[in-house]
């Protein structure tokens, strides 16, 4: 029987929010057994290149990065964000080591192509290094990654947090029983964006492209549940996405948020 891995993803208004990520670092470091952290990167990288004049560029809520972006996401979610995030966890005794995909060639990506839209130094991830991320786990040492990649030819790539957990936790699928849990500020996927309470508790292909259909889910939603579906496709036993507070109940019991399944 395979043992059970936990892998993280936490969102960037929690990252923003001193109290709910200090209660989230308390909850996640109670989490037995293994366990992967991948944060988002907030508002901070914004404020930071608009006081060093650095102009911010969003399409569709992606970050547009060219040279001097780049050197501030570096800075910010490898350097200021990552190493806070780091600190937490180790005054919450839980042993962590901050990484980016360039660590350890840890997440390999590749810059992506020009299409309608040029993001500039923007990386989608081709490879997952399992052999040395299970060398940490296996030392009781938690990874904390940024969601930055590697490119061997253009270096450190800015890369969706969400895809990187995905890619994480179907890496693991081999020597691992992985959950894939998606943390933010929302009680899980939502019937009704005003009302917090409306969770749709499971999401299936079929109720899924009818509620996109709808227009129930829609925007930076959809980008996530794909990678969860994704996730669960290749492998990953279970994938959660629930509010940052309820992450033991989602680990535990499985009965918050909303379930991803295949049927």
């Amino acid at each position: 029987m395979k043992p059970t891995l936990n892998v993280i993803k936490i969102g960037g208004n929690v990252i923003d929010n001193d109290q709910k990520l200090n209660k989230f670092i308390t909850n996640f470091s109670k989490l037995k057994g293994p366990k992967i952290l991948i944060h988002g990167g907030g508002k901070i990288a914004t404020k930071i290149a608009a006081d060093l004049g650095i102009e911010t560029k969003m399409v569709e809520g992606r970050r547009i990065t060219d040279e001097a972006m780049r050197d501030v996401v570096t800075m910010v979610y490898g350097g200021k964000v990552n190493k806070k995030v780091v600190s937490l966890l180790q005054q919450n005794n839980c042993s962590s080591i901050g990484l980016t995909g360039a660590d350890g060639a840890a997440i390999i990506s590749a810059k992506r192509p020009v299409k309608e839209i040029d993001y500039g130094y923007v990386g989608d991830v081709k490879k997952v290094n399992a052999t040395f991320i299970d060398s940490l786990l296996v030392q009781s040492i938690t990874p904390a990654f940024a969601p930055l990649s590697f490119d061997p030819e253009y270096g450190i790539l800015n890369t969706n947090a969400d895809t990187q957990a995905s890619e994480v936790a179907k890496a693991m699928t081999d020597n691992y029983s992985v959950n894939l849990i998606y943390c933010f500020e929302k009680r899980g996927v939502l019937l009704d964006a005003e009302n917090d309470d409306s969770v749709i508790p499971e999401l299936t292909p079929q109720n899924y492209e009818k509620y996109k259909a709808e227009g129930v889910i829609y925007a930076g939603m959809i980008p996530k549940l794909d990678n969860a579906f994704a996730a669960v496709s290749a492998g990953v036993n279970k994938v959660i996405i629930c509010e940052a507070d309820e992450l033991l109940e989602a680990t535990e019991e499985g009965s918050t948020g909303t379930t991803i399944k295949l049927d």
